[in-house]
């Protein structure tokens, strides 16, 4: 079996990487781009092969598209993993799945309707609904000393209302890092089934989990309601292959298929990926699972010892338990409660944070850390970050003093 390198660093620098690319307001003499989830790793063996392999071929007219042989890949590979049996046929086409979000908003509902998101959550959630003048529903998330769990109260108020069309799930949950529960799931679907409302269960974190937590598909765990659900997955996170874009979303129910159809096929033109993007996706699910192991395992083993570090180097810090993704939920309040000097001095330190309010008002003081990337660079960035901290809680405190006349 062969042992896979997560440490060495690959410069991903002027290869239009938006990542390390995209020009911030910072001076700092090193930057540390720990924002958009993507990963610094190299990508799997048998994908950079199938890649060579399709590039040797030397003409790339068009493809077959989800043809047969592609849509058995895929529901082969959630049948591994998940024990989640998919029809074939249920399986569409989309570059993403952001842009998916945004047709399922056009297909489901009208300008005015409803849709309920958790908040604090992946931000383009709100910006899809806003953009397709949609109303953002929110349903915050109950934080417990950083443990997040459901408001099902509310959450059955909400789904109650007329106006209210459907709900977005995100699941592993973005940026929070929870892997919901069956008991969660089953309430979730409970209240969907009561209401008669769809549900976008936005599922492609959902290879990418900690030791001892595991993804339940919803789809799968609602096996009966299926119509009313759609579940948005990707190779894109799990290989690191965002830039190929290619997403595989789930439609049972036969009247938005035709809807999807419709818009996405007819209206958009929009029907399969590209040639590359095929390859890569059938070798990711075809022998890439390996390599996924031990990248999850390797991410285990970085989260602990990033989570331990920030508890004992910033105790008035709190660091949300990632149970998946790749993304460590940090509360920083307890050291600077202003979010405007937060995010100026992380930039002035270089750095490149997704900072919580993006999230929604409830992420205000809090930091989303993208920890995909060598330990070692990763170490780094966090002795600087404990620095930052430090030093706005102590310029804090000067702050107050002076505000009380004390010197």
């Amino acid at each position: 079996m062969k042992i896979y390198d997560f440490d060495t660093p690959i410069n991903r620098k002027n290869t239009q990487c938006i990542k390390w690319d995209q020009s911030f307001e910072s001076t700092a003499d090193t930057q540390y781009p720990l924002w958009v989830a993507d990963m610094d790793f190299a990508c799997c063996d048998a994908i950079v092969e199938a890649l060579k392999k399709r590039v040797e071929q030397q003409i790339y007219g068009y493809n077959t598209g989800f043809d047969a042989q592609y849509r058995q890949v895929v529901c082969d590979w959630f049948a591994r993993r998940f024990d989640w049996k998919i029809n074939p046929s249920d399986i569409f086409y989309a570059g993403g799945v952001v842009p998916a979000i945004a047709y399922l908003i056009e297909i489901l509902s009208v300008e005015g309707d409803g849709i309920v998101i958790q908040t604090p959550v992946y931000y383009p959630f709100r910006k899809k609904i806003e953009a397709t003048k949609r109303k953002v529903v929110e349903n915050p998330l109950q934080n417990e000393n950083g443990y997040y769990t459901m408001n099902f109260e509310e959450l059955d108020h909400l789904l109650g209302r007329d106006d209210v069309k459907g709900m977005i799930l995100c699941s592993p949950h973005n940026p929070i890092g929870r892997v919901w529960k069956q008991e969660e799931l089953s309430m979730v679907l409970k209240l969907i089934k009561k209401h008669r409302k769809w549900i976008i269960s936005d599922e492609i974190h959902g290879d990418l989990i900690r030791h001892h937590h595991r993804q339940l598909p919803l789809a799968k765990l609602g096996a009966d309601m299926c119509d009313q659900i759609i579940t948005c997955t990707a190779p894109s996170k799990s290989f690191n292959l965002a830039g190929l874009q290619n997403s595989n979303i789930i439609i049972s129910n036969k009247e938005y298929q035709q809807r999807w159809k419709k818009y996405v096929l007819q209206r958009l033109s929009l029907s399969g990926p590209n040639s590359f993007a095929l390859s890569a996706t059938m070798a990711a699910y075809t022998q890439g699972e390996e390599w996924l192991n031990q990248l999850n395992a390797y991410l285990d083993t970085t989260i602990v010892e990033v989570t331990s570090y920030l508890k004992k180097q910033l105790p008035k810090a709190i660091v949300s338990p990632c149970e998946g993704t790749y993304l460590l939920w940090v509360d920083v309040r307890g050291y600077c409660k202003d979010q405007e000097r937060l995010e100026k001095a992380m930039l002035q330190a270089g750095l490149i944070l997704d900072e919580g309010y993006l999230f929604g008002i409830a992420g205000s003081g809090f930091e989303r850390i993208n920890v995909a990337c060598p330990r070692a660079f990763l170490m780094e960035a966090m002795e600087r970050f404990v620095a930052v901290v430090k030093s706005l809680d102590i310029d804090s405190n000067k702050r107050n003093r002076y505000d009380y006349g004390v010197c």
